[in-house]
């Protein structure tokens, strides 16, 4: 398999959970900009959407969207508990917060990256940031991950939104329990390769 990444972005959640699941994996950096892959590639032949993660599969299928890759790449190795069981009700409550994050905490994020954006659009995003993590932060109370004891997808997807926040949202300090789980997920051996693999991890 191959996961066309950029650093930092939404692609470094499945790309943790490749780590996790001990898959074997090549990655692919992109860069946004030009949508030129770093072997000269149009990334548009690749994923027409333009945008990371895209997902090659070794039969030349490509799956798109974080979501759909962190599942899949989980279901190949279901004794990771990377996911719950298929047909669950916890697996439905890890797809309930996989779209809580995508549309509720990642799209809040987007006039963030917007130089453009008006002052009034982006306050009113970070407003509404605050009053989203407050409502995760209550939810993580008493626990290690979202859906109790074990990572899943869904928290390699929190972790690299909340760390959008350092530079450009709301200071997750004020929350202790977002800030624990922030630490709690950057600790893992396979986080720390993945940040150093994108090039951002610090010495």
């Amino acid at each position: 398999m191959k996961l066309y990444y950029t650093p930092g972005a939404c692609s470094q959640s499945p790309h943790i959970v490749l780590r996790e699941s001990g898959l074997k994996f090549e990655l692919e950096k992109v860069d946004l900009r030009s949508h030129k892959t770093e072997k000269g590639a149009d990334y548009y032949s690749i994923n027409p959407k333009g945008y990371v993660p895209a997902l090659q599969l070794d039969n030349g299928q490509v799956l798109t969207e974080g979501p759909a890759i962190v599942q899949y790449i989980a279901d190949q190795k279901p004794e990771t508990k990377l996911a719950p069981t298929a047909g669950s009700f916890e697996r439905a409550r890890m797809q309930e917060w996989l779209n809580f994050i995508g549309t509720e905490l990642h799209k809040t994020f987007s006039p963030m990256f917007n130089p453009a954006i008006a002052p009034e659009a982006k306050q009113a995003a970070l407003d509404k940031l605050s009053k989203r993590f407050e409502f995760v932060a209550k939810h993580l109370e008493g626990k290690q991950f979202l859906l109790g004891e074990h990572l899943t997808g869904a928290d390699t997807y929190l972790f690299v939104v909340l760390s959008w926040a350092k530079n450009m949202g709301p200071d997750i300090a004020q929350w202790p329990s977002l800030k624990a789980f922030h630490e709690r997920v950057s600790a893992r051996p396979a986080v720390k390769a993945a940040l150093e693999a994108e090039g951002l991890l610090k010495s």
